[in-house]
């Protein structure tokens, strides 16, 4: 931990020095208006938080510290991380540092088994997920470190040991709950040496002679790590946080907001839809039958799930990043057949159709067709693969936000009475 948190305690000052100067020089500037639709409308599009940590302009899709994540899809889970956290990539010394501190961590408190054992045995894994989290919160270093007294400008540094804790248990965990709630067998212990991602991929215990599903989950848990701070789980994670509620409080509350059907469900959707598409017509369709049932589904109400993005205008980077890996490992692989077919289809139908901002494909449209490849199936399971990835957004984002000495959250409501009388009468 020395390594990452050496890097930190050089960077954190200036970074408080450059806030500080901001606020004091600029405070009073304006940066966002809010229309009476915004209110009603979940606070869409307001500028009223501060991410450092990933942005998403419309027009080019996820920057990681500013760098598109395009050209991050080659580095490691290690290499996220701690770029989220320090803003710089990691040398190979401090990544072989960061993997060794994780590995040295990683070992599950027996008590936490024990509390899943006792669950029904039909409970959701994300539920499960979410409740050995909590468990843990015995755990906290903050917590101690907080009762005995510590300045608040210190705050930041049990908050990553309590990170890095999480972070390291968070795989063994999630395989656990995968091996138990789906009978794969017994649990299986992390491998001394493997990194964070490879040690996810031997522990799920899927069959991987050649390392083609190690370096698929390398790749699942870089493109998921982190999305802003106003998705429901980094705001959730940031505004329970800034209680100062520890990262096992913090963290398991976002998750629960990950589990939401319009937050975290969205990739087993678009591969349901792809293996009802193909169902119908008993493998690959036609271009023509493919426009049709893209017609059908729309014109029955619905959505065609996986395209469209709340902020994107683009084919979102991560969706190439899926499909190129799917093409180059297993193109003749229907499903990726499917997904590829769908991709060259939809967007020109939700063009022509007119209603869609943004006819493009999210990270959720490949994401699924990948994981069913390689015998992942259980769909109830995929909301746990994003949030072991999103762990990383929501625990980079806590211990800057604790370094930045950032406060409660409190933001004004009003009612829909006060909401009426701002309405202007119409000019005559």
């Amino acid at each position: 931990m020395a390594k990452l948190q050496n890097a930190l305690a050089k960077k954190i000052p200036l970074w408080r020095d450059e806030i500080s100067a901001l606020v004091k020089q600029h405070g009073a500037q304006v940066i966002s208006e809010v229309t009476i639709a915004q209110a009603y409308g979940g606070m869409r599009g307001v500028k009223g938080m501060v991410c450092d940590t990933s942005e998403v302009p419309p027009d080019v899709g996820l920057l990681i510290r500013g760098t598109p994540i395009g050209d991050l899809v080659a580095k490691t889970p290690e290499d996220i991380f701690y770029l989220l956290c320090t803003g710089e990539l990691p040398n190979a010394a401090d990544r072989r540092a960061l993997t060794e501190e994780l590995g040295s961590r990683a070992k599950v408190p027996a008590y936490v088994w024990k509390v899943l054992e006792a669950m029904p045995k039909d409970s959701h894994p994300m539920c499960m997920l979410d409740t050995a989290i909590l468990a843990m919160q015995r755990e906290s270093k903050f917590v101690k470190a907080y009762n005995a007294g510590m300045p608040k400008s210190e705050y930041w540094k049990p908050t990553l040991e309590d990170s890095l804790d999480l972070l390291a248990r968070i795989p063994g965990i999630a395989a656990g709950i995968y091996r138990m709630r789906f009978k794969k067998g017994s649990r299986i212990a992390p491998k001394k040496g493997l990194g964070w991602a490879e040690n996810y991929a031997r522990m799920l215990g899927v069959p991987d002679k050649s390392g083609e599903f190690a370096d698929c989950m390398r790749l699942y848990l870089v493109l998921h790590c982190d999305h802003e701070g106003g998705n429901v789980s980094a705001h959730t994670c940031h505004l329970v946080g800034s209680a100062l509620s520890d990262a096992y409080y913090s963290v398991s509350a976002g998750l629960n907001g990950l589990a939401g059907p319009l937050h975290g469900l969205a990739n087993q959707e678009c591969l349901g839809w792809v293996l009802e598409l193909m169902k119908k017509f008993k493998g690959v369709p036609t271009d023509e039958q493919l426009t049709k049932f893209a017609w059908d589904t729309l014109n029955g109400g619905k959505v065609i799930p996986g395209y469209g993005h709340a902020v994107l205008r683009v084919t979102d980077p991560r969706f190439t990043a899926f499909r190129d890996f799917g093409m180059k490992h297993f193109p003749d692989d229907p499903v990726m057949q499917m997904v590829n077919k769908v991709f060259t289809i939809v967007p020109e139908v939700l063009k022509e159709q007119g209603k869609a901002k943004n006819p493009w494909p999210n990270v959720d449209a490949g994401s699924g067709a990948l994981l069913y490849h390689y015998g992942l199936r259980e769909f109830d399971y995929y909301t746990v693969l994003f949030s072991v990835s999103r762990a990383m957004g929501m625990l980079s984002q806590l211990v800057i936000n604790r370094a930045m000495g950032s406060p409660i959250e409190r933001p004004k409501s009003v009612t829909t009475e006060w909401m009426k009388k701002q309405i202007k009468p119409a000019a005559v």
